[in-house]
């Protein structure tokens, strides 16, 4: 671009000197050394190597020593639960669930959640998340909240059948009233809880639903091995056969951990007319004693694995680059194989597929052009980072998500140096800190939900 005259027009922010994560035409992750990144309007212009001259700039950021990579993605979470973390540890998924997490979220209020999810935000732009998809309660302060932030998110308003045709109305409502808020940084999903919450004539509801208003579906299926085996005990089909019988399997589905998938499963998912991801956040899985998401032969199949966090309740963070180590070392153990999951399969199931999992894979997941800039710096000059003999296996096995130095979204620097620009995170805590006590309260006996499956 030039101004009158001829003049070049000032890129709004070039990355000089960095190493680039990009993408070939067959999708295959390499590495750009010595490269500049040029952003105008919020969109790579280019990625260029070889030190060429940096154009002139209204933002200009030096990244020797560092790699930029597209931003990470958690494809699922409940980003306010960071309040939750670490009230009820080392427990079964039943009693976690009635005698502690569903009985304190009674007591939430929309500040509550607010609060949460700007802890939260704060958290995933420090660890390099510049997109997450969320399902929880009082969504609109979670979407407020990230429109406060700069981050990019797909978002949910969670329902369950006890709570009657008004929380699938809610549920609609929301998504609709937001759906391209923020500046387009919001995305917005309809998010029935689970096939155990909510009954058959509410998900064949959903699905029309979703079918009328062109809305993708957000929801926890087949979490695990118990839950599918109570369902064929109860039903004689396992979870993914409900979603399918009740139509939401003909539309754009996001299966939130999936670690109760069997074979008979698999060809339901292959031969369904929508588009099918599922996310895996294998740290939550290790503590609750569930076996793997898997992987493998859900790739093989054709359906994009994302990687996730779910929320801090049950996962103490939102680490995602936790979850991109995780999900390679436990898919090696599962599958008996260490040549699977490899750093470079890791790293695409980071970026592309995870852009695919919450229905953006033609928008982000890669640094190219015409694609937002949503990316990341990360500093691997720390000794656990050094040498580097392989950088793919450097960024999934040895970096960490504190070694992000710079976080950008749609063009804009939220942090820069590890500082935050969009959060104040010591009053959030503090503010927070303030609600815990008649948060955390229990005395009443309520809980939102009965966990029974």
């Amino acid at each position: 671009m030039t101004r009158p005259g001829g003049t070049p027009t000032p890129a709004d922010l070039v990355i000089t000197g960095c190493t680039a994560l990009v993408h070939d035409d067959q999708e295959e992750a390499g590495f750009v050394e010595d490269a500049s990144i040029v952003v105008r309007g919020g969109v790579i212009e280019t990625v260029t190597g070889g030190g060429l001259p940096r154009p002139d700039a209204v933002e200009h950021i030096d990244g020797r020593g560092q790699v930029a990579m597209p931003g990470l993605i958690n494809c699922h979470t409940h980003a306010p639960m960071v309040a939750l973390r670490g009230v009820a540890e080392d427990l079964p998924a039943e009693e976690w669930f009635n005698d502690h997490i569903w009985s304190i979220e009674s007591n939430l209020t929309a500040k509550d959640v607010e609060l949460g999810a700007r802890l939260a935000c704060a958290e995933m732009i420090l660890g390099g998340v510049t997109c997450f998809a969320d399902h929880y309660f009082s969504m609109d302060a979670v979407a407020a909240v990230v429109a406060e932030s700069g981050l990019r998110a797909h978002l949910g308003e969670a329902f369950f059948s006890s709570q009657g045709p008004e929380g699938r109305e809610r549920s609609l409502e929301f998504a609709l009233r937001h759906r391209g808020a923020a500046d387009g940084r919001i995305t917005t999903a309809l998010a029935p809880h689970a096939p155990y919450t909510v009954d058959d004539a509410d998900l064949a509801a959903t699905a029309e639903l979703a079918r009328d208003h062109g809305l993708p579906v957000h929801l926890h299926a087949s979490e695990s091995r118990a839950q599918t085996e109570t369902s064929l005990a109860r039903h004689g089909v396992t979870p993914i056969e409900v979603l399918e019988r009740t139509g939401l399997l003909h539309h754009d589905v996001l299966i939130a951990h999936g670690t109760g998938i069997v074979e008979r499963d698999l060809p339901v998912l292959r031969d369904a007319p929508g588009r099918i991801a599922v996310a895996t956040a294998p740290r939550g899985y290790l503590k609750f004693a569930w076996g793997p998401t898997p992987v493998r032969a859900l790739r093989e199949i054709g359906v994009p694995v994302g990687l996730a966090t779910d929320g801090a309740a049950s996962n103490n963070s939102l680490d995602v680059w936790e979850s991109m180590a995780l999900t390679s070392l436990v898919q090696k153990s599962a599958e008996g194989d260490p040549r699977w999951l490899t750093s470079r399969q890791a790293l695409h199931h980071a970026t592309l597929q995870s852009a695919r999992a919450v229905g953006l894979g033609e928008r982000i997941g890669s640094l190219a052009p015409g694609r937002p800039a949503d990316i990341v710096l990360v500093d691997l000059s720390g000794p656990h980072t050094q040498p580097v003999h392989d950088l793919a296996a450097t960024l999934v096995h040895s970096a960490r998500s504190a070694d992000v130095r710079t976080t950008v979204v749609d063009g804009r620097v939220l942090m820069r140096d590890r500082r935050l620009l969009t959060i104040d995170l010591p009053a959030t805590v503090a503010e927070l800190g303030q609600r815990l006590p008649a948060l955390l309260d229990r005395s009443h006996g309520r809980r939102i939900q009965a966990y029974d499956t």
